[in-house]
This record gives C-alpha cells, sequence and structure tokens, in this order.
C-alpha cells in the first residue's frame, strides 16, 4: 500500500512537472530569443544566446516606438481598472444590501450577460461609438469598463454578502454617511476580490488586441499589442525581423507577470470569496 501511494504520487509529480514544462515552454522561446540577433535566431532558434545583450531589448523599443504605446496602454488599463472596481463594487455593495425584486433581476441580468459573445455585438457597438465620436482611447476606456463589469459585479456581490451589516451599522451609528461607509468600510475589507477584479480585468485590457485594432486601428497613437502587430506586419514585407519582435513581446508582457507574482495569493481568495458566496 505504502509503494502504491509512492508510485501514485511520483506519477502525478511527473504529469505537473510536464504540463508546467508545456506551459512555461511558449515563455522561456520568447526570453531566449529576446536577446539574440536576427541571424541567430533563424539558425539557431532553440539555442541560448551567446551572451545577454539588452541592446535588442532598446533597439526594439526606438524602432518600434514603444514608450507612447506603453503609455498610452498604461493609461487605458489603469483608468478602465478604476472604472471597473469603483462602478461594480458600488452597484454589488447597494445590490446586496437593498434586497428587491430589482436588485435580483439586475444580478441576473449581469450574469447573463456574461454568456454574450462580443462578437455578436462588436459592429454594432462600434458604429454607435463612431457615430457619437468616441472611436478613440475614451471610448475604448469605456467599452472596457462596460464590459467588464458583468464578472466584476459577480465577484463582489457574493463577497459583500459575506461581511456582517453590523460593521456598517456600527459605522452609521457613529456618524459616517453612506459614501464613508463604503470607502472606509467596505472597500478595504474586499481588498482580496478588488485585487482579482483588478488582475483579471488588467490581463485582459493589457493583452487585448480586437478591440483596440476596431477603435484606433492603425492611427498614430496604438497600444502596445497594435503597435507589436503593425511592427510585425510592415517587417514582414522585407522579411520578419524577429530581433525587433521577440524584445517587443517581452517588453509587452513584462508588466502582467511582475504583477500577477505579487497579487496571486489574493487573486485566489478573491476567486474563492467572490465565486462561491453567491
Amino acid at each position: 500500500m505504502n509503494w502504491s501511494r509512492k508510485i501514485g504520487k511520483a506519477t502525478l509529480i511527473i504529469i505537473l512537472l510536464v504540463m508546467a514544462a508545456f506551459t512555461l515552454f511558449p515563455l522561456g522561446f520568447l526570453l531566449i530569443n529576446s536577446f539574440k540577433s536576427q541571424a541567430q535566431i533563424v539558425k539557431s532558434p532553440m539555442a541560448f544566446p551567446a551572451k545577454l545583450d539588452f541592446s535588442y531589448i532598446a533597439k526594439a523599443i526606438e524602432k518600434i516606438d514603444l514608450i507612447p504605446s506603453f503609455l498610452l496602454t498604461l493609461i487605458i488599463t489603469v483608468v478602465g481598472i478604476a472604472f471597473i472596481i469603483i462602478v461594480s463594487s458600488s452597484v454589488a455593495w447597494m445590490m446586496v444590501r437593498f434586497k428587491s425584486r430589482l436588485s435580483q433581476i439586475l444580478l441576473l441580468v449581469f450574469t447573463a450577460s456574461m454568456l454574450i459573445p462580443f462578437q455578436a455585438i462588436m459592429y454594432p457597438l462600434i458604429s454607435e461609438f463612431d457615430g457619437l465620436g468616441l472611436k478613440n482611447a475614451a471610448g475604448l476606456i469605456l467599452m472596457y469598463g462596460g464590459f467588464g463589469l458583468a464578472m466584476s459585479v459577480f465577484l463582489y456581490h457574493g463577497f459583500i454578502k459575506s461581511i456582517p451589516v453590523s460593521f456598517e451599522e456600527a459605522a452609521i451609528m457613529d456618524g459616517a454617511n453612506v459614501f464613508q461607509v463604503y470607502s472606509r468600510i467596505v472597500m478595504p475589507l474586499m481588498r482580496p476580490t478588488t485585487a482579482t477584479v483588478a488582475i483579471l480585468n488588467g490581463v485582459w485590457i493589457w493583452n487585448d488586441y480586437l478591440l483596440p485594432f476596431l477603435v484606433i486601428g492603425n492611427g498614430e497613437h496604438k497600444t502596445l499589442t497594435l503597435a507589436v502587430y503593425f511592427a510585425k506586419l510592415e517587417s514582414g514585407q522585407y522579411g520578419n525581423a524577429w530581433d525587433l519582435i521577440f524584445p517587443a513581446v517581452l517588453i509587452t508582457i513584462i508588466p502582467v507577470i511582475v504583477i500577477f507574482l505579487f497579487l496571486q495569493k489574493n487573486i485566489i481568495k478573491g476567486m474563492i470569496a467572490g465565486g462561491v458566496k453567491q
């Protein structure tokens, strides 16, 4: 019996190691090729670089003009996340605390809207925003805010139900108004869910290609994904410049990886708290 447990445990470890290697392979492939020249990448793409030459990253930043794209993507992501967190948390809080038929219907509407694919509404949506003069960064932020509300309200709604009402009642008895209760009592208690909402929506907004392509396109100001895409498109006319593309993609994903590593514990807590207690 002892041997069978050891064999089962060893088999499980081997399977997990294989899955981890399979998952991390694209990241490793990207990393080793971000420090090699075009000739080295074409000749031996699986080989490790002879040295860590950061000149290729600097060249990608200069040639593709990544700094303005990085700043634009950062602004869109931060403002979009802030909009989603403030609106979804306040809406979910009001729905939980003021129970009525309307709040139940709204929860069903938010939950059902997660099932609607973006492709089904993208052309009418883009047409409406074009008519309003919002085919720009501001319109893009509004779209991200709207699309991110459904899942965020669902997560916040589940977590708020676990917060005792007595905390809020005590604050009201001490003279706090509704905005102070929300900002000083409710929001600090929802940090795990807020971290989950921030990272899930942040990764999506930061890495999104389709919505920026439809809204901004090949304009003067591009997000990081658009900048890399159009650089790849232009370089393909003369032979793909992999020594520019690989470092550019590496720069694009580094911020998301760093933020995820710092917030991963809160993300798991928030998903469990918000998803199970509906």
